[in-house]
């Protein structure tokens, strides 16, 4: 007799269905029929053009945001010619009342330029396809919302868990509020920025790389994205490094599913959210 009530395993088995093997099953088809239809070496130099734009970017990122040791920035913009600026941008950095946050600010803005740019000229200059195609889709995103809702729910409890740890109150927010000093603007400031950088990277890893490299790759396009997306996090805690795993290949999945990484960026910001409003709480500042 139905009871209406649906069994666990059901339950697990729908999901596993619904976020997993049709993805899979849909991926691999998509893959399959672009090689079917594709030369070889077009193929060879689409993928080409998706990993060394992937590892340039990360470079230019790597060695170029660190607002604390801007030496590679600096030598960089002398090399042009532009010493003026790198005089400026070095005062700024060290010198200036506000230079916390102009670090912080120089973090998010070479961030959001690598992630960005360099993926923008090679689709639409190099391989000249669709933005669109690379997770910015925006219609029918909206009913999408519910694994990230669940994903959001269950990182919380950890969350909270993890703000009581000395390590995390010294770490969170990233901008450290000075006595007394109020959240506006600096804070907001450095939010809006945090947020933006976000949008930035789920564009980069589980649009640009995933949806660029599934044609050639199918679903391994998702663990290749995850390798460089869990070295980024090599300066974090061990454990957030190892979430990172974990969370990069559900992302990278959903991002197939959905065809957009707009719900991805959305919970990476609700996390970034939850994660400094517990740290100034946990500091008497809320």
């Amino acid at each position: 007799m139905k009871t209406g009530i649906e069994h666990p395993s059901t339950t697990r088995q729908s999901l596993r269905r619904e976020y997993v093997t049709d993805v899979v099953a849909e991926v691999e088809a998509e893959s399959a029929a672009y090689f079917a239809a594709t030369p070889p070496g077009k193929a060879i130099t689409r993928t080409a053009v998706i990993l060394v734009t992937s590892a340039l970017a990360l470079t230019v990122i790597a060695f170029l945001r660190n607002g604390s040791e801007p030496g590679w920035l600096l030598t960089t913009l002398r090399a042009g010619g532009l010493d003026g600026t790198a005089d400026t941008i070095g005062d700024a950095l060290a010198a200036d009342g506000n230079a916390a946050f102009n670090r912080l600010a120089m973090w998010a803005v070479v961030s959001i330029a690598g992630y960005v740019v360099l993926p923008v000229i090679a689709v639409k200059l190099v391989l000249r396809e669709r933005l669109r195609d690379y997770g910015l889709i925006v219609m029918g995103t909206l009913r999408s919302w519910k694994p990230y809702a669940v994903l959001f729910a269950v990182s919380v409890p950890f969350i909270v868990l993890a703000s009581f740890r000395t390590g995390f109150q010294v770490r969170y927010p990233f901008y450290d509020l000075g006595a007394g000093e109020a959240w506006w603007p600096y804070l907001w400031a450095w939010w809006g920025l945090y947020a933006v950088q976000f949008m930035a990277l789920e564009f980069f890893f589980r649009g640009f790389m995933v949806h660029g490299l599934k044609l050639r790759l199918g679903i391994t396009a998702v663990f290749v994205m995850v390798v460089p997306y869990t070295m980024i996090h090599f300066n974090k805690p061990m454990l957030e490094a190892i979430a990172a795993i974990v969370g990069g290949t559900v992302l990278g999945l959903l991002s197939l599913k959905t065809g957009s990484v707009w719900w991805g960026a959305a919970l990476h910001i609700a996390i970034a959210a939850t994660m400094d409003l517990l740290a100034l709480g946990q500091a008497g500042l809320l």
